[in-house]
């Protein structure tokens, strides 16, 4: 996901999004654990988005 893509969703959209990707972590962490896990850079891109998230809702509290 890109900044630009987070641009036109609101606040709760964005939270959802925060929490899909925790779970999604959670998942890959688990997959892992069990060996069934493949692409194991997955887990950087998942951490980098919730940032990009995070980050981006920062900036709309500061501008609100």
């Amino acid at each position: 996901m890109k900044y630009q893509d987070l641009k036109g969703k609101t606040v709760d959209e964005l939270t959802k999004l925060i929490a899909e990707r925790k779970k999604e972590v959670f998942n890959l962490r688990f997959r892992k654990s069990t060996g069934e896990l493949d692409k194991t850079h997955r887990f950087a891109q998942v951490r980098k988005e919730i940032a990009r998230i995070q980050t981006y809702l920062t900036t709309l509290e500061e501008a609100a």
